[in-house]
């Protein structure tokens, strides 16, 4: 069971670089610095200087130490620079450096487990892939690869369960993007986030089980969902969540809404 996974890990990760091995080479300098990154004494003590520097907003220091930790294999200093290049946190924006940090990471870390210490880094850094994957990085070899994509959101959604991939994954099932569209397939990846607290994943469920467009309708457990996703949103920055929980509130009935707030009840008593 263990070989086969690897196995199918593994083509999986074929062809994540520019050459035969995904990423054969970490960025050796962080863009825009003239110093070369400083030596430590360990990765570790790489990590915990990078993160030091990083908290006291000295980040062109930090990516300085990320980067010797990231030279030794170190998974969370290679997503931890993974993010400031595709975010841009203080250096240079890079997409093609953020993908190949977390195409390392994942060409390093096929062998985890669900229950390791990197699980979380690893799933994430398949996610982060995914993404690149769907609309590709310009000029660059990451082209535009759908089924790619998703191959990458299942892989963490289905062996991680991480929350960020079962919901990029419905959003593919939804959507239809490039894929077949199969929304009760989506409402059961959007439910399985949702469970996890996912927010957005609470927000689009929801909406589908109050519209019961394509999926049975089931109102009730729909503004249950909205009710949990409009709680969780920051009201300015997700506003699409609170005028979907609005609508759903006009779309349901009072019997519909009581119902809402015993489901409601129950959820949160399973989750204390």
């Amino acid at each position: 069971m263990r070989t086969s996974r690897l196995v199918a890990v593994a083509a999986l990760l074929v062809g994540l670089g520019g050459s035969a091995h995904a990423l054969d080479a970490t960025p050796s300098r962080t863009p825009g610095l003239s110093t070369p990154s400083p030596s430590f004494g360990s990765a570790r003590e790489a990590l915990r200087t990078g993160v030091r520097d990083y908290n006291a907003g000295n980040k062109a220091d930090a990516a300085r130490a990320l980067e010797y930790a990231a030279g030794q294999g170190h998974a969370l200093a290679l997503w931890k620079l993974g993010r400031m290049y595709a975010d841009g946190d203080g250096i240079p924006h890079d997409d093609l450096k953020a993908f190949e940090c977390f195409s390392r990471i994942a060409d390093e870390n096929a062998e985890e487990t669900p229950d390791s210490p990197n699980a979380g880094v690893v799933a994430s850094a398949f996610v982060s892939l995914g993404a690149y994957f769907l609309d590709g990085i310009k000029d660059s070899y990451v082209k535009p690869d759908v089924e790619r994509a998703r191959a990458m959101f299942r892989y963490a959604a289905s062996y991680f369960g991480d929350a960020n991939a079962q919901y990029n994954l419905a959003r593919l099932y939804l959507d239809g993007a490039g894929i077949e569209p199969d929304a009760r397939l989506a409402a059961r990846w959007f439910n399985l986030a949702a469970e996890k607290g996912h927010y957005q994943a609470q927000a689009l469920l929801g909406q589908l089980l109050v519209s019961g467009e394509r999926v049975p309708r089931q109102a009730a457990r729909g503004l249950m969902w909205l009710t949990l996703a409009r709680e969780s949103a920051d009201p300015t920055r997700d506003h699409w969540v609170a005028e979907l929980y609005d609508r759903a509130v006009e779309e349901t009935t009072d019997a519909d809404r009581k119902v809402a707030t015993v489901y409601l009840e129950q959820f949160q008593r399973r989750k204390r």
